[in-house]
């Protein structure tokens, strides 16, 4: 069992940055494949950002490629998505989402746990 609690949401202009923070409970975060989903209103939950357990490999959406940087501390149990040059089409809520496998993949379903979500507002 893995509890996720997503924090660093907010409301920024647009060209602006934000920090999203997800800390996980338990003692094996390690072993854990982490994603960033994303769910605007009135579309479905999309996969945004990947790390590996290790760190080593990290994937992303092609929407946001170059501007996004997903990476994680495994000392503090706590993955990150560092969001630059955001725009109103990053407007979404956002979740981490935990996976038991060292594979990552986009596939909502693949992970079994998640974080409530976390508001990120991009005002043009």
């Amino acid at each position: 069992q893995v509890l996720l609690v997503e924090s660093g949401g907010g409301l920024v202009q647009a060209g602006g940055s934000l920090r999203l923070s997800c800390t996980a409970s338990g003692r094996t975060f390690s072993s854990y494949t982490m994603g960033w989903f994303r769910q605007a209103p009135g579309k479905e939950r999309e996969f945004v950002a990947g790390v590996s357990w290790s760190g080593g490999s990290t994937y992303y959406a092609d929407s946001v490629k170059g501007r996004f940087t997903i990476f994680r501390d495994n000392a503090k149990n706590t993955v990150y998505l560092q969001m630059n040059s955001l725009s109103s089409e990053d407007t979404a809520v956002y979740y981490c989402a935990a996976r038991g496998s060292k594979v990552v993949v986009t596939n909502t379903p693949a992970y079994a746990y998640w974080g409530p979500g976390t508001q990120v507002t991009v005002s043009s």
